[in-house]
């Protein structure tokens, strides 16, 4: 067993997963907090690196693409904070913090584990029912069905047709935008028969998030309701028609999947190698 505690969290590797655990520190994230532990099966992992600093250290996970519901629904975008597959590793760490990656990484190894993308959710998302108020309204969801209500920061003409109840069924996608510089975040979900979407402050499907500090825990309804749609794989199947390329739908996923693989690559999660490789895979099915 390889473990590393820190005051950003715990990190424990049995052999077939990793157990990850916040930490109690005041700067660990409300968002991190609220999942709690997880459990990452190691046939979920692609990878798993190291990196020093001056400072601090990090320890990264990387998922096999199409792994996990939250990374999936949040784009890559959620905060270096936020991110609960990064550990924060003291200096007086770092030895422990390379034998916790030598261990993964020969277990990855010994297991044959590809890195290729797969075709169901390895973890199962945050578990329902949940609730969470922020932004311009409060977002429920029960497993079965998300229910909007709004607040007194909501814009009359959204508040005026009340609250909103949204079947699974009738619901295509959803999609979590943090606030950036001047431009306002959502929680916005793609329901089928309703009309061209609008700005999230008069879009009767959608959330306006302000930047404030709760609007990351919208990311958690998020990924609840992505875990139980249908896999994104499932969307790349061919029409019958047998037309080429991808539908609207999965346009929207490939576009997301570019913008997450630049982060990653930004970050320095991907050598430029494994970022050339995964961007022309994505072009390919485009």
């Amino acid at each position: 067993m390889a473990e590393i505690i820190q005051k950003d969290g715990t990190w424990v590797f049995d052999g077939d997963a990793l157990r990850l655990t916040p930490g109690r520190d005041r700067n660990v994230s409300v968002l991190r907090r609220e999942l709690g532990e997880l459990v990452v099966l190691l046939r979920a992992l692609a990878g798993i690196s190291f990196e020093q600093g001056r400072r601090s250290g990090r320890l990264r996970l990387r998922l096999r693409d199409g792994s996990d519901p939250l990374t999936y629904a949040t784009g890559g975008r959620l905060a270096e904070t936020d991110d609960p597959y990064r550990l924060t590793v003291e200096p007086d760490r770092y030895g422990v913090a390379e034998y916790v990656t030598d261990e993964v990484r020969a277990a990855l190894l010994l297991r044959g584990v590809p890195r290729t993308p797969v075709s169901d959710y390895l973890l199962p998302g945050p578990p329902v029912p949940l609730s969470v108020s922020a932004g311009d309204g409060t977002a429920s969801f029960d497993g079965e069905r998300v229910r909007l209500e709004w607040n007194w920061k909501t814009e009359d003409v959204k508040a005026a047709g009340g609250p909103r109840t949204l079947a699974l069924a009738d619901i295509l996608g959803v999609e979590w935008q943090p606030a950036a510089g001047l431009e306002n975040g959502h929680l916005r979900f793609r329901v089928r028969g309703a009309p061209a979407r609008t700005r999230a402050k008069y879009d009767p499907d959608a959330v306006e998030l302000w930047g404030f500090r709760r609007d990351p825990l919208m990311a958690l309804v998020a990924a609840a309701v992505q875990a139980r749609l249908p896999h994104p794989t499932a969307a790349a199947v061919p029409e019958a028609s047998g037309a080429p390329g991808a539908s609207g739908a999965d346009h929207d996923a490939l576009l997301r999947r570019l913008r997450e693989l630049g982060e990653l690559h930004r970050a320095g999660v991907l050598t430029d190698d494994e970022f050339t490789r995964a961007k022309q895979a994505v072009l390919t099915r485009m």
